[in-house]
Order: C-alpha cells, then sequence, then structure tokens
C-alpha cells in the first residue's frame, strides 16, 4: 500500500505516541494537550464531511488567532481539504478577489465578517458560511462536541495541495500559491535539523496564523516533535516579557525585536534558560542584531523565506551568524544566483536569487502563465528577490525585483496600492515605494501628482483607509511636480527611494 504522504500523519504520530504532552498553553493559562487535539481535530473534520466538504475542496478562513483556529487548520489537513487563511485586516473588496478566486466551500469568519460580506458571499456563491470569533464562540465550534471523536486521516501524495496561500506580482493582483503535503513535511524536517529542534522546546508564538511564518514554521515544527506552544493571541511587550522565562524558542519579525529593546526589563537574567530567537519575514537591522546581542547575550538567527517555499535559507545555529546576511541554503535546498537570462553568476556578483527543492510550491492556483513565468526550464523558481553569496557562502539579499514594501512583517505591494490612490478625484499619478522605519523596517511612501493644491495629504490616506488594510496605507503622501524617469518613460523608484530615504529618521 502507497504511503499516506499527509503532513497530518507527522503530527499524529505525537497526538499517538505522547498524548498527555500540552501541544498549546493558552492565554488564560488552559491546555489543550496532543491528545485532545487528536479528539477535537477529528470531531471537526467530521463535521466538514457533515457539510459536504470533499478532498480538494478550499476552506477559506479570515479569522481571528485562537486555539480553535489551529484545530480547523487540522481538521482541513486530516480530511485533505485545502486551507486557506486570509488576513482579517483584509477589507471586502480585497476579500471578493481572494473569494471569487479560491472558491471555497466553506467561509470561516468573525461573526461580523459574515454580516458585513454578504454581498461577496453571495456573488461568489459560497456554499457554506460558518463563523468563529477571537474568544471561540461561533457556529463552527457549537455543535462541534455532537461529531465522532474518530477520523481516519485522508490519504494523500506529496503532490496534492495542503494549503493555498496568496501572494502577489509585478502586478500587484494577489495569486494563490499552491503548497503541497510534501512541501510543508520536508521544509518541516530540514529546521528541525537544522535549528536542532527537541521535543522539550517550548516555542513561544507571537505570531499571526495566516502566513507561513506563523502558521507553518511555528507550529510544524514543535507537532512535528511533539513540544510545547505558548500560544498568544497577538504580540504585546507586556506579556512576551512575562513569558520568555517559560520559553526556550522565539520566532518574530524584526519588529517585534525592536519594540522589545524599548523595555528595560529586557536582559540576560530574563534570557538565560531561552535557546534560541530567531527573526524574518523582513530585513533585520544590523544595529538590531546588536543592541538585542548586548542585551540578552543572544545572538538573533536571521533566516530568509517566503509564501512559495517557506523557508529557504538560515544562519548556522552553530557557527558565526553575520548581521546583514541570511545564511546558507537548508540542506535539501539548491541556490544560485543569476543574471536576467538565467546565467549562473560568481559569488560576490548580485543577480536573482533563484532556489530548487522539495520546499517549493508547486505553481500558481489556476494560473498557469504567472506559473510558467516564475521558473526556469532546469527547474529553478525565480524569487523576485536580488542578492549575492558572499566568498564564505553566506547570502545577502539586497533588494527586491518587484520593489515590493515589506512593513511591519507584511507585504505591500506597491501596484495594489497605487490603484487605489489614482483613483482619487483630482490624482494625477502616483509611485509607492518603501523606505527605512526604526520599528516597522520599512514605512510605506507615496509620491503622488495632484491636479489642484487644495487635495490634501489627510483626505487621501481617509479614502485609503476604506479600501485598503492597514498595513498598506502610507504612513507618508509627498507631493510632487513629476517622477523620475529612465529613457523608457519607466518611474525610478530607486531615485525615489533615495530622495526620501530619511523621511521617517525622526519618528
Amino acid at each position: 500500500m502507497q504511503i499516506n504522504e499527509n503532513l497530518f500523519c507527522m503530527f499524529e504520530q505525537q497526538m499517538l505516541g505522547a498524548p498527555d504532552r500540552v501541544l498549546l498553553e493558552l492565554h488564560d493559562g488552559s491546555q489543550i494537550t496532543y491528545r485532545e487535539a487528536n479528539t477535537l481535530s477529528a470531531r471537526l473534520a467530521n463535521k466538514l464531511n457533515d457539510l459536504g466538504l470533499q478532498p480538494g475542496d478550499r476552506v477559506t478562513a479570515q479569522v481571528e488567532k485562537s486555539h480553535q483556529a489551529v484545530l480547523l487548520y487540522l481538521a482541513c489537513l486530516r480530511a485533505g481539504i485545502v486551507f486557506h487563511p486570509l488576513n482579517t485586516a483584509y477589507t471586502l473588496n480585497e476579500l471578493d478577489h481572494f473569494i471569487q478566486d479560491a472558491q471555497p466551500t466553506l467561509f470561516v469568519c468573525g461573526s461580523t465578517r459574515a454580516i458585513e460580506a454578504q454581498d461577496v458571499i453571495n456573488k461568489n456563491a459560497v456554499n457554506s458560511v460558518l463563523t468563529l470569533d477571537a474568544d471561540g464562540s461561533g457556529s463552527l465550534w457549537e455543535d462541534v462536541s455532537t461529531f465522532d471523536d474518530s477520523f481516519e486521516t485522508v490519504h494523500k501524495t506529496e503532490d496534492d495541495t495542503a494549503l493555498l496561500i496568496y501572494t502577489s506580482g509585478t502586478t500587484g493582483k494577489p495569486k494563490g500559491a499552491m503548497i503541497t503535503h510534501q512541501n510543508v513535511s520536508s521544509n518541516a524536517r530540514s529546521l528541525v535539523s537544522s535549528w536542532d529542534w527537541q521535543s522539550q522546546d517550548v516555542l513561544l508564538h507571537v505570531l499571526p496564523l495566516f502566513h507561513v511564518h506563523g502558521l507553518c514554521v511555528g507550529l510544524h515544527l514543535p507537532m512535528a516533535l511533539g513540544s510545547k506552544v505558548v500560544f498568544q493571541p497577538r504580540f504585546s511587550v507586556e506579556r512576551t516579557i512575562g513569558l520568555i522565562p517559560q520559553s526556550t524558542v522565539m520566532m518574530a519579525v524584526p519588529t517585534i525585536y525592536t519594540r522589545l529593546l524599548s523595555d528595560a526589563r529586557l536582559n540576560q537574567i530574563l534570557c538565560e534558560g531561552m535557546r534560541l530567537f530567531i527573526s524574518g519575514s523582513a530585513p533585520l537591522l544590523p544595529e538590531t542584531f546588536a543592541q538585542f546581542e548586548q542585551r540578552t547575550g543572544h545572538e538573533i538567527l536571521e533566516r530568509y523565506g517566503m509564501t512559495e517555499a517557506q523557508m529557504i535559507t538560515s544562519n548556522p545555529l552553530r557557527g558565526e551568524r553575520i548581521s546583514g546576511t541570511v545564511g546558507f541554503p537548508l540542506h535539501d535546498v539548491e541556490l544560485r544566483i543569476c543574471d536576467d537570462g538565467g546565467r549562473a553568476l560568481k559569488r560576490g556578483e548580485v543577480g536573482s536569487v533563484e532556489i530548487k527543492g522539495p520546499n517549493v510550491f508547486k505553481g500558481y492556483w489556476r494560473n498557469p502563465d504567472a506559473t510558467q513565468k516564475a521558473f526556469r526550464d532546469e527547474g529553478y523558481f525565480v524569487t523576485g528577490d536580488v542578492g549575492f553569496i558572499d566568498e564564505n557562502g553566506y547570502l545577502s539579499i539586497v533588494g527586491r525585483e518587484v520593489d515590493l514594501i515589506i512593513s511591519a512583517g507584511f507585504n505591500v505591494y506597491p501596484r495594489e496600492v497605487e490603484l487605489e490612490i489614482n483613483q482619487v478625484l483630482h490624482v494625477s499619478d502616483s509611485a509607492v515605494f518603501g523606505v527605512p522605519h526604526a520599528d516597522l523596517g520599512e514605512g510605506v511612501v507615496a509620491a503622488v501628482i495632484r491636479q489642484t493644491d487644495d487635495l490634501a495629504e489627510s483626505e487621501i490616506i481617509s479614502i485609503l483607509e476604506k479600501n485598503l488594510s492597514a498595513f498598506k496605507v502610507p504612513r507618508k503622501i509627498i507631493f510632487v511636480d513629476e517622477f523620475p524617469r529612465n529613457a523608457m518613460g519607466k518611474i525610478e523608484k530607486a531615485r525615489l527611494r533615495g530622495q526620501y530615504r530619511s523621511v521617517f529618521s525622526g519618528q
């Protein structure tokens, strides 16, 4: 009989082999054991089947972080259903695109969003809608106890899709990355080895669950070894300071580390039981790396990843962690630096970062053209990032081909914001770009050409706040008479970034 490659099988081994271990320790002090996770996810999987969902169907979840959301994810995995998480900050306009494109059979959301989104739900003929609020209440969970507490994990091949997580490209239109069971299981095993994960480790989980950092890296590693997750609904300096002594590993974005550094209680004594601090999703400033080491005695381990491949490289667990680099490729990842034509470059030369390995997604959902453009004939995925490998083999990322902005760990695609700005009355054109921001890593800035001096910055921001997630709204709008352009008429955003690089220096 063919081996079941379903990712859930990896977690099921811990649920059956070490059932009394704690999986989730919740913010109110209660706990979910591996045995309870097995039982509750089985009941929920039975409920999904009772609703008519079949393997391969999509469940779109726009819900707040909770242990019930984790159990929904596990239920989808074991039932062979594709899990499609969404940022709760997405507006109705944004939600409409995701629902229309993913075509989920079930949409799970907060009770307020369920009311607000009726037009979107009806327009896209979503079969079922269930609610789940931050406190765990809602129609998703209200009758789960009535369902059977056993469920046979659906057989999946390594190439079957487990997750549908949306990313974007040069057009700014989000594309669904099809992440397979092999993609996630291989990456989990690789990271367990690279970071020497142990069953005794305790992960302090302060990240959201709607991207691969918090969902895949933050949950898969502990569940692969049966270790505990101190599960926080959101990051707060106060709570994190209090929980660090109970933990051994923490994963975070650079913004979290800068905010922790603002608290005088962060010191070596507080962190003496910690084994590892990991940073990703945005560049870690060298000064943050140095300040954190000075205060805590710990060098932050910076790694490099993306939706389409989860984790790609990592600074070494044992060995020199060089600030400003993202380390070496994981042991099962091939990485090269190429020119525009796909020719491999020498060490030290800057070019396109391209990767190949079992962690690399199988393509974009119902978008064969975008998939074809993203891969070389030899199977290498073109990441869109620009970097170089130094003489010692460390990778440094120096830019992004698509001018992606990463603000507080969230991706902001300039074209999407520009399209909204250009619809504002009396706006002729706009150019959106990111510049250094002490707290966010990068702050979103918009240069705008206006038709009348009466158009104010506050008016544009007010309009954008209605149609865009808060993290996408520019923190600064600069009115200009014209944009710097090259011979082909393309706006030179590098010059704009250079000209306004210090716009947030006083914040």
